[in-house]
């Protein structure tokens, strides 16, 4: 009777974990190939190598590239070399990538910048917000932007109990930000159990000086965040579940959500078009390629344009899409001035004139 029971128990434990597997490669899309869109006037950008994740731009064309991201168990061009920040004045006609100097006392051998968001305070002062992950643990650095110098002078290091596993950030004030967790645990190997259980328990947080709260929970894994134009929306990715929440903001910097888009593919970095509202998406069409790297079968690439997502029907439009011929997990997407930049979680950067 022992022996049966036991015999059942096993049985049950292998159909679950069957179960789980077969979700997460749904989840992962793991069969999904993409057919090419291809866009005219269109180059690598050089200088990267390992991978520009995150991509921010101010209103005057200055773009800034968090490059060189690494995470564990992910694949890495450059697994050696520390990441760091580079920006691309778009007002000119062939920009180029130059990395900015960050100001001494800051450890630029352990800088590993993940997603990454600027703030404009009423005085004209730029500041960049950096998610960090200094040895793998998770830092949210903030920096003053000085133009003159090409150089970044770092204010502050933030760290806090309720930011374990921070993703990206989008900045509201000069030190007030609403970040993704992608997981609720740091510990790695509690991260991999909680995503193949699907446990949902990814988050939405929001830090001021004087506060700090989770506003939004019950995630796959949260991952891009953006704000919309008017400042009234908070738009998050959900690149497991495929979705991208719209969340309305309150004075008191909570948030409800307002709806949900589905889509048919993993979603990574959200980027607002300035000049229209829209909102563009780098998404990986095939999540088991990304984590699983394979050089004769590289992980492709996809941009979306999403118009009017709080509307009844959004329309949502392939900007471009490569099978990783050119460019490899493509994770941002942003555009000024009819031009547009293409990052990648680990591998090139493209350029393209529209």
């Amino acid at each position: 009777m022992g022996r049966l029971v036991g015999l059942s128990l096993l049985g049950i434990a292998l159909a679950l974990l069957g179960e789980r597997l077969l979700a997460l490669r749904n989840r992962l899309k793991a069969s999904r190939e993409v057919e090419s869109v291809d866009l005219p006037n269109c180059h690598l950008i050089k200088g990267i190598e390992a991978g520009a994740d995150d991509i921010d731009i101010l209103p005057n064309g200055l773009a800034f590239l968090s490059v060189g991201l690494k995470c564990p168990g992910l694949h890495s061009f450059s697994p050696d070399k520390p990441g760091g920040i580079l920006m691309m004045d778009l007002k000119k006609e062939n920009p180029r990538a130059l990395e900015l100097r960050i100001s001494r006392g800051f450890n630029l051998a352990s800088f590993n910048p993940h997603g990454i968001s600027t703030f404009i305070d009423n005085d004209d002062t730029v500041y960049l917000f950096v998610v960090n992950h200094p040895e793998f643990k998770n830092t949210v650095e903030i920096f003053k932007f000085e133009e003159e110098e090409n150089s970044l002078l770092h204010l502050k290091t933030i760290k806090h109990e309720l930011l374990p596993s921070v993703n990206d950030i989008i900045a509201v004030g000069p030190a007030h930000f609403y970040a993704t967790n992608d997981h609720y645990f740091s510990d790695p190997f509690l991260k991999y159990l909680e995503t193949y259980l699907n446990l949902h328990w990814a988050n939405v947080v929001y830090y001021s000086p004087n506060e700090v709260k989770v506003v939004a929970e019950g995630f796959d894994a949260a991952n891009g965040i953006n704000i919309s134009p008017d400042k009234k929306y908070i738009y998050v990715a959900d690149i497991l579940a495929h979705e991208i929440h719209v969340l309305e903001r309150h004075p008191n910097m909570n948030l409800t959500q307002l709806k949900v888009l589905k889509l048919d593919t993993l979603v990574d970095n959200l980027s607002i078009d300035p000049s229209s509202g829209d909102i563009l998406v780098g998404c990986h069409p095939n999540g088991q390629k990304l984590f699983i790297y394979d050089p004769n079968n590289p992980p492709s690439s996809e941009v979306l344009r999403i118009q009017n997502i709080l509307s009844e029907k959004p329309t949502v439009t392939t900007v471009y899409a490569n099978n990783g011929s050119v460019l490899q997990g493509s994770s941002v997407a942003s555009v000024y001035d009819r031009k547009l930049l293409i990052g990648t979680l680990y591998h090139r950067a493209l350029y393209c004139e529209l």
